[in-house]
């Protein structure tokens, strides 16, 4: 009896080992070769003299003079605005009720000479009508959707309700200078795959310190992009306008917040499951995140997110060109990408456009 539960015992232990093996083998791969997701239908690509929609589906236009900058940046694109009717209506901090903002946006969706729509800024409002829009009429006249910040809540609902990809970029107010431009002209006219790479340095010092590039796991990873503003992404858990981020590349990025909310929300995003689903994971720039009240008693914002993004054995690192800062480059969300954590860098591996 001894000798036989002896054995029974040992062939469980190999079972056992058998499934960790076989578990551990199936993370590598899930981590290196990620699941690709639903086939995209992605829009044209855009052309010089094509109209596209300026919307405002969060804060609103102060003046006449600041509709004057964003019909000019547009036109500088070599582009034809159309002008959302509620971009100066004021309802509180928002431009216009949630009805009014949401039927704006819709109207830009059916608008069959609109080729893509472009958010003018951020601020919040995005995600209150996220259920008030028309996914159908988006996923019938295929367009892209512009923006960044608040304009996550859009880019995410998108994602997750329809097929179409869409870009994290500048909104029309930001300054789209040569660093954000060149690419994004390149990615949506000439429907080219940029890679991403740091900046070069030019601080006086022996060891530039300015955007260095901070691997908390190295390696390389490819799956679908997916991502955008942390505190609007991790505002969206619980919710049915996430999408799916198995084999997904997470890219973050925030500004304003303290270390301690920072830890918060990427805590909100682990106890989810949404960042141990992913195959890579960049954390852009965290512009002002630090609380200055807190001194030695406080974590760094670079502790924080080792602490998050170490733990999950996959390929992860903070540094890429994306957030609240001049110079911002475009994430075309759900398009696939690698990534290699050690260097920094992200490549596009298909065009976002047709």
């Amino acid at each position: 009896m001894t000798t036989r539960r002896n054995a029974l015992a040992g062939m469980a232990a190999l079972a056992a080992a058998a499934m960790s093996a076989a578990s551990l083998n199936a993370r590598s791969l899930a981590t290196s070769v990620a699941r690709q997701p639903r086939p995209l239908n992605k829009p044209r690509r855009l052309r010089a003299g094509d109209t596209v929609g300026l919307v405002a589906p969060a804060g609103f236009v102060p003046d006449r003079f600041g509709i004057d900058e964003l019909t000019d940046t547009v036109r500088a694109m070599g582009l034809v605005p159309r002008l959302a009717p509620n971009l100066q209506e004021r309802y509180g901090y928002l431009a216009g009720t949630d009805a009014s903002r949401a039927a704006a946006l819709n109207a830009m969706f059916r608008d069959k000479d609109v080729r893509a729509i472009f958010a003018v800024r951020g601020g919040w409002g995005s995600e209150r009508i996220l259920p008030l829009l028309d996914y159908a009429a988006l996923a019938a006249n295929p367009k892209l959707i512009v923006g960044s910040s608040d304009i996550t809540a859009l880019h995410m609902a998108i994602a997750a309700r329809t097929n179409l990809p869409s870009i994290h970029a500048p909104n029309v107010a930001s300054s789209w200078g040569t660093a954000s431009w060149d690419p994004f002209r390149r990615m949506v006219f000439d429907a080219e795959v940029p890679t991403y790479e740091p900046p070069i340095l030019s601080e006086n010092r022996l060891v530039p310190i300015g955007n260095r590039v901070r691997t908390f796991t190295p390696g390389i990873a490819r799956g679908h992009l997916l991502g955008g503003n942390l505190s609007v992404l991790s505002a969206l858990a619980g919710t049915p306008f996430l999408p799916d981020f198995t084999g997904a590349i997470l890219f973050l990025e925030d500004t304003n917040e303290a270390e301690y909310r920072i830890d918060r929300m990427l805590s909100q995003l682990a106890l989810s499951g949404i960042l141990g689903k992913c195959a890579g994971v960049i954390f852009g720039q965290c512009t002002n995140c630090t609380n200055p009240g807190d001194g030695y008693g406080n974590f760094t914002i670079y502790e924080v997110l080792d602490q998050h993004l170490g733990p999950l054995g996959v390929p992860a690192f903070q540094g890429a060109q994306i957030g609240h800062i001049a110079g911002q480059v475009s994430m075309p969300l759900g398009i696939m990408a690698e990534i290699d954590a050690t260097l920094g860098t992200i490549r596009l591996l298909e065009p976002v456009v047709t």
